[in-house]
């Protein structure tokens, strides 16, 4: 049984964890927040700096030479920002996964302390009950271990293909700008 002293213990533990899992997601959402701001700036700049370019535009090669310095660019760009979002989400996403795994082997480790005391001072004849007690709590154990493995692998994966897409994606907003300067 637990004392009060140990609950009152666990407690500050949990609330310890709560407060410094709000806080990696706060991290994450301030690094998007920053993100957000720089690329409005950036597109403001930008934008402003074409008004001006095309204000000067004198005839329609002019305004095809410009549509094109600034549309062309435009995928990578977009590109880029979503492997940035995806980045930071990623990086929140690693951080909270650790964190929530260290809280579950705690748990489970003040489980099994808990459960050797129950089974010292469990009376004489149930020996096989908690054995089979204690076996099942090892499955369970193993079981989870598995899950979070292949979790991890899944999240791998999908880690690897999301950047092979998002390098494609790149590779193809860079063709249509080198075959358009090897025409020229």
């Amino acid at each position: 049984m637990m004392t009060v002293d140990q609950l009152v213990a666990l407690h500050k533990k949990n609330v310890a964890a709560a407060f410094d899992l709000a806080d990696k997601a706060f991290a994450g959402v301030e690094k998007l927040a920053e993100l957000n701001l720089q690329t409005v700036k950036t597109l403001l700049a930008e934008a402003a700096e074409h008004t001006q370019t095309a204000l000067a535009v004198k005839d329609m090669q002019d305004l095809v030479a410009l549509h094109n310095a600034v549309f062309q660019p435009m995928g990578e760009k977009v590109a880029s920002y979503h492997r940035h979002v995806y980045d930071i989400a990623s990086g929140v996403q690693t951080e909270l996964a650790k964190a929530l795994e260290a809280q579950a082997q705690e748990a489970h480790k003040q489980f099994i302390a808990t459960l050797d005391g129950l089974v010292k001072n469990a009376p004489q004849g149930t020996e096989p009950a908690v054995a089979a007690m204690k076996q099942a709590v090892t499955t369970a154990a193993a079981a989870m271990e598995s899950v979070q493995k292949a979790v991890k692998q899944a999240a791998e994966l999908a880690d690897a293909n999301l950047k092979a897409v998002a390098s494609t994606a790149v590779a193809a907003t860079k063709a249509p700008r080198t075959a358009s300067k090897a025409a020229a």
